[in-house]
């Protein structure tokens, strides 16, 4: 999945996912898609999620960072912090995005941060302000994801994505 990268962890979380032997880089990550499109996660907790993304490759027939980008980024923080919040017994699902475009961003680096609105035992929801690299509001966005019990099927694709 592209050049791996080194995300900081709280220690309680690496300690519980290393005992159930599991990558925590590769589950974690951007995914697929977020690979492509230069996601970089920098910083991860429950509390917050912060990770960049490039404007060059991710920008609408106008030249402007395209809305769906920006989506991608937020989606992809608020799950990770809803996934942190789970815990190695759930899933997060996205079951609902919004996003809120302020100013187009021709060049440079976005930066997301998730925070979380709320935490609860089968729903998180987390805000995610995008600034660009003078630190002005982008875009605005909120997700809310199901927390769902993992099954075998599941714990099959994430070992075999290790």
């Amino acid at each position: 999945m592209g050049e791996q990268q080194h995300v900081k962890f709280p220690q309680e979380v690496i300690d519980e996912y290393a005992a159930l032997g599991v990558d925590l880089q590769a589950l974690f990550s951007a995914g697929h898609l977020g690979t492509r499109m230069g996601v970089q996660i920098v910083e991860a907790s429950p509390d917050r999620v912060m990770g960049t993304m490039p404007v060059e490759g991710n920008t609408q027939p106008y030249g402007l960072l395209h809305g769906g980008a920006s989506a991608v980024l937020a989606e992809t923080l608020g799950s990770v912090g809803a996934m942190l919040h789970g815990g190695s017994s759930k899933i997060a699902v996205g079951v609902d995005l919004n996003c809120t475009h302020h100013r187009g961003v021709r060049s440079g680096l976005v930066t997301g941060v998730a925070t979380p609105v709320h935490r609860g035992r089968s729903t998180a929801t987390y805000d995610i302000v995008i600034s660009d690299e003078e630190g002005r509001r982008v875009c605005s966005a909120r997700l809310t994801c199901l927390l769902r019990d993992v099954t075998a099927g599941d714990k099959e694709r994430v070992n075999g994505a290790s």
